[in-house]
């Protein structure tokens, strides 16, 4: 892994494409698929938006998918790479630590998490790059902004990470083929452990037990496919996933996110 950097105010690194406000800074970048921003962190808080294509943050956590309809909250000095999956267009707002710690919910906003985007947020968050926003419709925009926050929930998109190097590295293993049939005891030989061993780490660094997590992963390598070929049927990635059936894969997709893939697909 490359050595940590610490990114200076964005500001300071993108020049043209900026605008700020009292705490609150605006950057617009576009980023081409295939694209990969190493480990970094920020002075800033962030809230990192692709108001077009699909992209990847890890942090220490776990692997957040991000489609156009999530956002992502990245805490101040928190490590996380982003791949670009789908060509972007990124919006991102980095807030000043001392305009944030005079936010009312500033304690719920010191972990990372990912945002489900209502139409308002959306909007609200094009709105505020725009060049002729005075600076009451800007800092009106930005309360906005963080009032949808406190809707915020949790992504199914999320695919927690574990800590411990020999779950890591099984975990990893999935990830990179998440179609593949793959078996705990096979896996458990692999990264020099017992399968009784590995069951249980999976369920105390992840919270979910090792199918469950292998679901997870599936379904997320669902939504990606989804988020980025227009092309792709369900009938498709069922088998692809290694689904005995479109129904089965359907039922997993709605266990994991509360829609069916063809819900998801419309992106209503």
């Amino acid at each position: 892994m490359p050595p940590m950097t610490v990114v200076e105010t964005p500001i300071r690194e993108v020049r043209g494409s900026h605008r700020s406000t009292a705490g609150v800074h605006l950057v617009a970048r576009d980023y081409p698929k295939g694209l990969r921003l190493d480990p970094h962190m920020h002075r800033e808080a962030q809230l990192v938006y692709a108001a077009k294509g699909t992209m990847q943050v890890t942090t220490p956590k776990g692997r957040w998918l991000v489609p156009p309809d999530r956002a992502v909250w990245v805490p101040a000095h928190l490590e996380h790479a982003i791949d670009v999956l789908a060509d972007i267009e990124m919006r991102t707002l980095y807030f000043d630590l001392p305009w944030l710690k005079r936010e009312q919910r500033a304690k719920g906003l010191t972990k990372e998490f990912v945002v489900r985007v209502s139409p308002l947020l959306h909007q609200a968050i094009l709105a505020l790059f725009d060049s002729r926003n005075t600076s009451e419709r800007t800092e009106l925009l930005v309360r906005l902004v963080m009032l949808e926050l406190h809707q915020a929930e949790d992504s199914a998109t999320f695919v927690p990470l574990p800590r411990e190097p020999r779950c890591r590295r099984a975990a990893l293993i999935v990830l990179d083929d998440p179609t593949g049939n793959h078996e705990i005891e096979a896996l458990a030989h692999e990264v020099g452990t017992s399968a009784r061993t590995l069951s249980r780490l999976f369920s105390s660094e992840t919270q979910l037990s090792f199918k469950s997590w292998c679901q997870r992963a599936r379904i997320a390598a669902a939504i990606e496919r989804l988020s980025t070929d227009a092309e792709v049927s369900v009938k498709q990635l069922a088998a692809q996933l290694g689904y005995a059936s479109v129904p089965a894969f359907s039922a997993a997709f709605r266990q994991v996110t509360g829609r069916t893939p063809t819900e998801f697909a419309r992106k209503d």
